[in-house]
């Protein structure tokens, strides 16, 4: 991989690791990059693929573009958004476990 495609690279997973925090010593993030099958010259010949595993839970973008760099920036961007949206599940679903553990332990007294 060239060294520009490589230094672009590890900037955009910068902000998947910015994202995933607190998680972000555990998780994994996976990274495949290459010319899309086929002999096309023309088009979306290239294709970018961003596996992100943590806690069990999987997300997967798969992108392709004209460059290589567009490619890179359509699946960050996808899996960005796949991360924001687990992630306001998973708080959402924690308060409002919190408050039926609350309103539980109440009724319980």
């Amino acid at each position: 991989m060239p060294l520009e495609v490589a230094d672009y690279l590890d900037q955009r997973i910068a902000a998947v690791e910015k994202l995933l925090s607190d998680d972000a010593a555990t998780a994994r993030c996976e990274v495949e990059v290459g010319r899309a099958a086929g002999h096309s010259q023309q088009g979306d010949v290239w294709r970018a693929e961003f596996i992100v595993i943590r806690e069990g839970e999987r997300s997967v973008a798969v992108a392709t573009g004209e460059s290589v760099n567009a490619a890179i920036d359509l699946a960050k961007d996808e899996i960005l958004q796949q991360l924001r949206k687990n992630k306001g599940r998973n708080q959402t679903l924690a308060k409002r476990l919190g408050g039926r553990f609350k309103k539980w332990t109440r009724l319980g007294e």
